[in-house]
């Protein structure tokens, strides 16, 4: 026979304050005791302030993943229940390459019109757009292989024995350090790259030499 709960227990559940927080530790600290929940588990974030740009974060990185709820919106006192929904990220579309490669909104853009925004990722990727006639100029490629998709317009990929025609739906490989230049044809060039993600420059301080 079950032992019937006392009528003063009840489940507390864990509430993380991060209002004593440095400003540059509270978003790491949150995702950190997000990440260590179990799926269904939730904990209860105390805040000064609605954490809107938190909430990008998590609709950028776990959307469908995570439930939030405000429980408080009083000021310097808001809280908000935080639930993990799922194991890890959720499978999602990114983007529509076939809007991404339309030409005939913006024919003369120019530069990256779509990147990977997503902050725990092993890969980068862009959508580069080159109005007619421009391009980029020959240069050494770095330490990375790199996979493009021709998604609209034609033009040409000049490597060090010869140039290649582009067109739409052509699949490139960029080896790791070859030498390429692109230059967009007539009807400008849209195109998708894909890579391994770049590990970011960590400037180390010199070291100190021992005064004689």
């Amino acid at each position: 026979m079950s032992t019937p709960a006392s009528p003063d227990s009840t489940d507390v559940e864990d509430e993380l304050d991060v209002r004593p927080l440095r400003k540059p530790d509270k978003h790491p600290t949150i995702f950190t005791t997000f990440g260590a929940l179990p799926v269904g588990g939730s904990f209860v974030l105390v805040n000064d302030h609605d954490p809107r740009h938190l909430r990008n974060e998590f609709e950028a990185d776990l959307p469908g993943g995570y439930g939030w709820e405000y429980l408080n919106r009083e000021p310097r006192d808001w809280r908000i229940r935080i639930t993990k929904l799922a194991s890890t990220p959720l499978p999602r579309v990114l983007a529509r390459t076939d809007v991404l490669g339309d030409d005939t909104d913006a024919p003369d853009a120019t530069g990256a019109l779509w990147k990977l925004d997503v902050s725990e990722r092993d890969l980068d990727s862009n959508v580069i757009a080159l109005p007619p006639g421009k391009g980029i100029a020959a240069h050494t490629g770095p330490d990375l292989d790199v996979l493009v998709h021709v998604l609209a317009g034609s033009g040409q990929l000049t490597t060090e024995l010869g140039d290649l025609e582009l067109v739409a739906g052509a699949l490139l490989w960029l080896p790791r350090g070859s030498r390429r230049a692109f230059t967009a044809g007539p009807d400008g060039l849209r195109y998708l790259t894909v890579h391994r993600r770049r590990q970011a420059l960590v400037l180390e301080a010199p070291e100190s030499r021992p005064r004689g």
